[in-house]
């Protein structure tokens, strides 16, 4: 089995969605022995945002991208390469401003890419990253009842549309309403990750 473990929180060794994710992994790895983990940690080693140059890079045709270009799409690239190999994907996912962290977005906005882990047909898009497994490791400062999460849908329909259809999200809530609050929240998301199959 391939892990991947992705952290997204500008928390470091603090982050709250780092430390459920990582329990995950322990999880998995515990119940698969032999499991190889890699990890991309966003926020120390940020992905560049897509802007109007890496765009350019990605719709000129390889034969014709300059070594700039080339050494952009790369980066991309390595990107997909790791999710194309990983079985089992977990996301750190702290919720920023009611969204997801612009280094997670980058991350996405990095693996999506037409052709390769998506494609349009006749009866709309397909996903192509397929037959895996995601975890989402999400904390929040405060307790958002699932009718008006904002963050969740998003990151859910990003997931879909990348054909990653098959996923539980793992919720730490409460972060910043006390520390009785803060740490019920935790210990429920520690009894959601034991009792994962």
């Amino acid at each position: 089995m391939n892990i991947l473990q992705i952290t997204s929180s500008l928390r470091g060794a603090e982050s709250e969605s780092t430390r459920v994710a990582a329990s995950i992994v322990a999880k998995l790895v515990a119940a698969n022995p032999g499991a190889l983990v890699s990890t991309r940690d966003l926020a120390r080693d940020p992905h560049p945002v897509l802007d109007e140059a890496a765009l350019g890079a990605l719709f000129t045709p390889a034969d014709s991208r300059t070594p700039e270009q080339a050494a952009r799409v790369a980066l991309d690239d390595a990107l997909i390469a790791q999710v194309q190999a990983a079985d089992v994907v977990v996301i750190g996912a702290p919720m920023y401003n009611f969204g997801i962290p612009v280094q997670l977005k980058s991350w996405f906005d990095a693996i999506a890419r037409a052709g390769v882990t998506f494609r349009y047909t006749e009866t709309g898009p397909e996903g192509l990253l397929k037959n895996k497994k995601v975890f989402v490791a999400t904390a929040r400062g405060g307790i958002y009842p699932v009718e008006a999460d904002p963050q969740v849908p998003f990151v859910r329909m990003l997931l879909n549309f990348l054909g990653m259809t098959d996923h539980t999200f793992v919720y730490s809530a409460a972060q910043a309403m006390g520390p009785e609050a803060s740490a019920n929240g935790r210990a429920e998301a520690d009894a959601t990750v034991a009792a994962l199959a």
